[in-house]
């Protein structure tokens, strides 16, 4: 049998194997074989596709002694359909990086002209323009890496590639420090993905406030969101914003505290914060979506939050709430670790 190319097993024949065709497998290796005589192989019978694909695949092999369909040994067969694809796929993989060099010089002598210095300093991105975007500044990326990430809303397949992305430029030397808020401290998978750039070199500090996603790449290109659903991003290139922003950071940087720090007291002082901001929260006035996503924290957790305090100064109600805090000069403001009760 001739080793098939990968572009015979897509997605396509592989749904029709799952669903079909091993449950055909299964029941041929019941049975002890299947008749070559079965209406239901035979060409337009309802089990013909997954029986072709099985004998095409050489797990069905028919024994002329018997005129019977029997079954092969799986492992025998998988390195002819696996082994293809996984070399394919790295001949992918080593083409997509050909590609994306190849752009980059591109990109470099886009900058450096000036057609480029035409168009002003603000780009806008939308939608899936933004994300491609993104990889080819960090790709770019020579001296440091200055990212925003507020909330613990990255989702596992976002952060695998982020994580890809993020090592491969610190292996090449370049800096990455990161802000999350506190409440990515409880995330498994952000805690993933800064276990593996912080090995590599890189820094992450976590703040109790909120603040807006920003990246800042080797302080020339800095990208911020245009809208409040992050469908729309600004990439800024004038020197002057960029500067302001790269300010806001440091000082922002300053006030953070580091990810990897677990120590008890350091933890408390977390906590201590996230109380306070809570209420604030509620001495602001704000609805309790507006208040969570302020904490980076679920509807549900903040809710939980607020219970905690009414239980601490004895109240039944918000207003309740609200009262006792205020005649005992609770703002919020208090000293972390110091309480007003």
């Amino acid at each position: 049998m001739s080793t098939p190319g990968p572009e015979t097993y897509g997605p396509d024949r592989r749904a029709l194997f799952e669903s079909e065709a091993t449950a055909l497998y299964d029941e041929v290796l019941a049975a002890g074989g299947l008749p070559a005589s079965d209406e239901r192989i035979a060409e337009g019978g309802e089990r013909h596709r997954p029986f072709a694909l099985l004998a095409e695949l050489g797990l069905l092999r028919r024994d002329d002694a018997t005129d019977t369909w029997v079954a092969e040994d799986p492992s025998t067969i998988q390195s002819r359909v696996v082994s293809p694809l996984g070399q394919e796929g790295a001949r992918l993989l080593d083409e997509s990086s050909q590609w994306a060099r190849a752009f980059a010089g591109l990109s470099t002598s886009w900058r450096r002209s000036p057609q480029s210095a035409g168009q002003g300093p603000f780009t806008y991105l939308h939608g899936e323009a933004i994300d491609p975007f993104l990889a080819g500044l960090v790709a770019e990326a020579e001296d440091e890496l200055l990212t925003a990430q507020p909330q613990a809303g990255r989702d596992a397949p976002s952060l695998a590639i982020a994580t890809e992305r993020d090592t491969a430029m610190l292996e090449r030397g370049t800096r990455l420090r990161t802000l999350y808020q506190h409440s990515a401290r409880r995330s498994s998978i952000t805690h993933q993905y800064v276990a593996a750039v912080t090995a590599r070199g890189a820094e992450v500090r976590t703040l109790d406030e909120f603040f807006n996603r920003m990246i800042v790449v080797d302080r020339r290109v800095a990208v911020i969101p245009a809208a409040d659903d992050l469908r729309t991003a600004i990439a800024v290139r004038e020197p002057s914003v960029v500067a302001y922003l790269v300010d806001i950071f440091e000082r922002t940087w300053e006030r953070g505290r580091p990810f990897a720090n677990r120590e008890s007291s350091m933890m408390k002082d977390i906590a201590a914060e996230q109380r306070a901001m809570t209420i604030r929260m509620l001495i602001e006035g704000h609805s309790d979506p507006v208040s969570a996503k302020r904490l980076g924290v679920s509807p549900r957790t903040y809710a939980g939050y607020v219970a905690d305090l009414k239980e601490e100064y004895d109240a039944e109600t918000r207003f309740q709430l609200g009262y006792t805090m205020g005649t005992r000069g609770v703002s919020g403001n208090e000293t972390p670790g110091v309480s007003g009760g």
